[in-house]
């Protein structure tokens, strides 16, 4: 599906974003494709290690299929929100525009809340002896640092979204 959609039929890297649940089904069908074809590790192809299929530990965290690059990566909020009992992906096509010079995806934040920092400050203030006012009674504080991002896919209609029935 998503090669009907890119510009080209070759040299697409394609993202699958997925749950716990796909990522355990993509290695062990993958594994079983090699047990069961006995294939010599340069018919399945890796950019990890010099185009040959990461096999073992790590399992497989991209695939070259037809002249495109699938990379997978396991998202555990993805798991948290769709469940782990059916596979789950957000599948993105982040190869790189031919005819501007931005990049599929990008990181925004909202314009002075990319990074906030507050003080918890317990009894004793800041400095651990100081008098004031104080929102806890503990003696002692912590630094909360936060702030707003968010990513953006430029050409949403190059993704698709993968679901176990």
């Amino acid at each position: 599906m998503l090669n009907e959609k890119a510009d080209d039929p070759t040299g697409n890297v394609y993202i699958f974003l997925c749950n716990e649940k796909l990522w355990t089904d993509v290695n062990n069908v993958l594994g079983n494709y090699l047990a069961q074809y006995h294939t010599d590790g340069t018919y399945l192809w890796s950019m990890k290690a010099n185009d040959y299929v990461s096999v073992g530990a790590k399992g497989f965290d991209s695939y070259n299929y037809a002249g495109n690059t699938i990379v997978f990566k396991v998202d555990r909020a993805l798991t948290l929100e769709y469940g782990s009992e059916k596979g789950f992906a957000l599948c993105l096509d982040v190869t790189g525009n031919k005819t501007e010079s931005r990049p599929p995806m990008a990181m925004f934040s909202l314009k002075g809340a990319d990074i906030v920092t507050n003080k918890y400050i317990g009894v004793g203030g800041e400095n651990g002896i100081s008098s004031g006012v104080v929102s806890s009674p503990v003696a002692g504080g912590k630094r909360i640092v936060w702030g707003y991002s968010s990513i953006a896919l430029f050409n949403p209609y190059k993704a698709a979204e993968l679901r176990e029935i």
